[in-house]
């Protein structure tokens, strides 16, 4: 009997020692690739995560500008890459759910081939004009289309950008051509410089501009005033009834990374965004907190799909 079990030990052991060793993760940087250019709400949001979670993690977390081609290129480097927790998609709304609406072949799948990883912030869209434009209010805006029917061009950065702006320009009953750009900040580059009319885009790639008395906001998309900006009404105070579109960061990685790794890293994300000191960070780049983990945010993710659908059916918009 002793040398029965003695004979057994040392099998599992010689086995044990053949099979290779679980790999600690992380021990190499990790890529977080996001869709659009610097200076978008969407990089600001990806570069203060990557930071934070460097330090916990103790590697280099690297953020990878991928604009262009409607958020295809960023999301197909993600869903390609290898499933073990080293590329995550730090995704807006385009990505993940707006191009479902927007596209017919759809050449990845956000529900199939993403896995959710965390809920990280939110925050409203601004209606923005240049700072000398005739167009002192939304009205103004309005009565100008009524008046001379697509005589005005938009910038928009993003499928989510369209539907926001077309949803609006539905709702006022009026027309403007959509110049498509890369992402935000590009789009608001033209608006600064006189290239197109009016601009939706995210309030904390907005405020720069703003700042530097380039533009002026007629209104924000939300359904409360901002707090930090008082003075600007919602568009539904502006007469555009039951409006409401927001902008949404979210952290994915490609399908069949492993359980463990999604875990790990939702703890993290979930962990720096409920912080203070994120709170602080995203006071000043008015954007609001709302971590939570995977099954919420694939939760999340399917209602603001339907959502997106409702107000593009709405708009008009067909399918690409």
């Amino acid at each position: 009997m002793l040398k029965r079990s003695l004979h057994v030990a040392m099998v599992a052991l010689g086995l044990a020692m053949a099979l290779p060793a679980q790999a600690a993760y992380p021990e190499q940087p990790i890529r977080m690739i996001v869709s659009f250019p610097p200076g978008s709400g969407t990089d600001t949001n990806a570069r203060y995560a990557a930071k934070m979670l460097q330090e916990r993690v103790g590697v280099p977390v690297i953020v990878e500008n991928r604009p262009g081609a409607n958020s295809f290129i960023a999301a197909e480097a993600v869903v390609n890459a290898k499933p073990d927790g080293y590329t995550l998609l730090l995704a807006s709304n385009s990505p993940v759910t707006t191009n479902v609406v927007m596209f017919k072949d759809l050449p990845y799948d956000p529900i199939k081939q993403l896995a959710p990883i965390a809920k990280l912030a939110y925050g409203p869209m601004a209606l923005t004009v240049k700072a000398d434009s005739p167009f002192q209010t939304v009205e103004d805006l309005v009565n100008h289309l009524k008046k001379d029917r697509k005589s005005l061009n938009y910038g928009a950065g993003s499928a989510s950008y369209r539907i926001a702006t077309e949803l609006f320009l539905s709702q006022a009953g009026v027309e403007a051509e959509h110049i498509p750009y890369k992402g935000a900040a590009p789009a608001l580059t033209d608006l600064a410089g006189g290239h197109v009319d009016f601009v939706f885009a995210d309030l904390g790639a907005v405020v720069p501009f703003i700042e530097s008395k380039a533009m002026r906001m007629l209104a924000v998309t939300s359904n409360e005033r901002v707090k930090a900006m008082p003075d600007i009404p919602t568009l539904q105070e502006e007469g555009i009834k039951d409006y409401y579109m927001i902008n949404f960061t979210a952290a994915f990685a490609p399908a069949g990374t492993p359980q463990e790794i999604v875990d790990q890293l939702a703890e993290h994300f979930v962990e720096i965004y409920r912080d203070p000191a994120t709170q602080d960070f995203l006071d000043r780049t008015h954007w609001i907190s709302f971590p939570d983990g995977p099954a919420a945010l694939r939760e999340f993710q399917r209602s603001e799909i339907e959502r997106w659908g409702a107000a593009a059916r709405q708009a008009g918009i067909p399918q690409q």
